[in-house]
């Protein structure tokens, strides 16, 4: 999935140029079926996000889920991190393809 395909751009009239709109990020609720994971040495987001979801650009919903452990601007990930990784990832795309219409 291309994550930013179809966002919108604005455009500033006074000074003429198109730019991207603020991506905004759905909240990602906590369900019973997600996946709990304490992380190992060397364990990376996008490696993470390939082994549940097969496809390395969603690690950015791996993060979203755990905000209070993981930063935005990097793939590492501290040993013995506890993680959530949420299942029910159509749902979070759908919200998140909703709010960047």
């Amino acid at each position: 999935m291309a994550l930013y395909r179809n966002l919108n751009t604005e455009i500033d009239y006074y000074k003429g140029k198109r730019y991207l709109a603020p991506t905004k990020y759905p909240s990602i609720p906590l369900s019973n079926d997600d996946t709990q994971i304490i992380t190992d040495s060397g364990d990376r987001l996008d490696n993470l996000a390939y082994q549940f979801y097969g496809d390395t650009s969603y690690w950015i919903w791996i993060v979203l889920a755990n905000p209070d452990k993981l930063r935005r601007d990097s793939y590492y990930i501290p040993p013995g991190t506890r993680l959530r990784i949420p299942t029910d990832i159509n749902s979070v795309i759908s919200d998140f393809e909703k709010l960047n219409k």
